[in-house]
C-alpha cells in the first residue's frame, strides 16, 4: 500500500539520515522512478524532505524534523522487539523494528537501535525444514535484555548436553531461527529448533555493546558450508528447470547453453543426498550424466516410480 511505503520511507530518512533513492529503492523493495513519486507525494503534503544532486548527493529532512508516532517508552519499545510468536519471523517483523525504533524520542533512539541490531532476518540459511522453535520468545527477551541463558542442546552429531550462553543476538535466515552466542569465550551459531529446554537467568550476558550481525553470521555460515563434503555433479538440465535445480546447488561450476532447449552443467552440492534430492526434485527436467551412484538412485527411483503406475489398474473412487 501506497500510505505504508510513504510511512517507511519518512522512518527511512528519520532513522538513517541522507540517502539515495537507489538506496530506498533496495530497502523497500521497488523501482527507483516509484521511490521519486513517493518523495514528490512527502514534499507535498508538506513534509520538509529535499534532494541534493550530484556526487554525494541524496533525500533526507530538514535538519531537527521528527514526527512522533509512537508514545512508547524506551522499555516498552525494547518489550515490543522481545515479544512474539514463532511466526514473528518476517521481513514485515523487521520492517515494524525500524519503524518503532524511528519514531522514538531522540534520548531513546541510539539504545533502542542497538537492541534492534540483536535480530537479523535472512531469507537463506544452513539447511531445510524447519521444525517448530518453542523457546523462541524467551530467547528474543534474553537477547534484548542481554541475560545469559541455560540451555539444554542437542547437536547433529552428539546427546543433548546442558550449556551456559551468553547471547549475541538472533538470526532468521532460511526458515530457521540461529542463535550466535558466546560459550567458554568462543563465539558458536546454535539452531533455535534444536534447544531442548531453556532457562533465562538473571545474570547478564558478557558480549560487546555494539555488534555486527550480518557479518558475524556470514563468518559462521561461510565456515559451516566449507565444512560440508562436496559432490560435483554432472548433468543436462532442460532450460524450465534450471533456476530451480541451479539454486539448490552450492556452485555453478560450468554452465554451456545448447540449443535444443537444454544446458550441459556442473554442479557442487553438499552431500549425495543433497545433489539426489534436488535433482528428483525436478523429474524429468534433469539427466544426471556422473557421478555413477547419483546415476544409479535416480534410476532406481524413476523404476519404482514408474511400476507403480505400469500394468496396474486402480478402482475409480466414485
Amino acid at each position: 500500500m501506497r500510505a505504508d511505503r510513504l510511512l517507511s520511507i519518512l522512518m527511512l530518512l528519520q532513522h538513517r539520515g541522507r540517502l539515495t533513492a537507489a538506496e530506498i529503492a533496495t530497502e523497500l523493495e521497488v523501482s527507483k522512478r516509484t521511490v521519486l513519486r513517493d518523495i514528490e507525494a512527502l514534499s507535498t503534503s508538506g513534509v520538509p524532505v529535499y534532494t541534493d544532486r550530484g556526487r554525494g548527493g541524496g533525500i533526507s529532512l530538514i535538519p531537527g524534523y521528527r514526527t512522533d508516532l509512537t508514545g512508547l517508552t524506551l522499555e516498552e519499545t525494547k518489550a515490543l522487539l522481545s515479544s512474539g510468536t514463532g511466526r514473528i519471523a518476517s521481513p514485515n517483523f523487521a520492517s515494524a523494528m525500524r519503524k518503532v525504533a524511528a519514531a522514538l524520542p531522540e534520548r531513546h533512539r541510539a539504545e533502542a537501535s542497538r537492541a534492534s541490531q540483536r535480530i537479523l532476518i535472512r531469507p537463506d540459511g544452513f539447511a531445510w525444514p524447519s521444525p517448530p522453535e518453542p523457546h523462541l520468545v524467551e530467547l528474543q527477551r534474553a537477547v534484548i535484555e542481554g541475560l545469559r541463558v541455560r540451555v539444554l542442546y542437542n547437536s547433529r552429531n552428539a546427546d543433548a548436553h546442558e550449556r551456559i550462553l551468553d547471547p549475541i543476538g538472533l538470526v532468521y535466515a532460511g526458515a530457521h531461527w540461529y542463535l550466535l552466542a558466546e560459550r567458554d569465550g568462543t563465539e558458536r551459531t546454535y539452531r533455535v529448533s534444536r534447544i531442548e529446554e531453556l532457562t533465562v537467568l538473571t545474570e547478564p550476558a558478557t558480549r560487546a555493546s555494539e555488534v555486527d550481525l550480518e557479518s558475524a553470521f556470514l563468518v559462521h555460515w561461510n565456515s559451516f558450508r566449507s565444512s560440508l563434503p562436496k559432490v560435483i555433479v554432472a548433468c543436462m538440465i532442460r532450460d524450465d528447470a534450471w533456476e530451480t535445480l541451479s539454486g539448490k546447488s552450492l556452485r555453478i561450476l560450468e554452465h554451456e547453453v545448447e540449443p535444443d532447449g537444454w544446458s550441459r552443467a556442473e554442479l557442487e552440492f553438499a552431500e549425495e543426498s543433497s545433489a539426489i534430492r534436488a535433482l528428483w526434485a525436478v523429474g524429468p527436467g534433469v539427466i544426471a550424466l556422473a557421478p555413477q551412484p547419483i546415476r544409479d538412485e535416480l534410476a532406481t527411483r524413476a523404476a519404482e516410480t514408474a511400476a507403480g503406475y505400469i500394468g496396474s489398474a486402480c478402482a475409480p473412487f466414485w
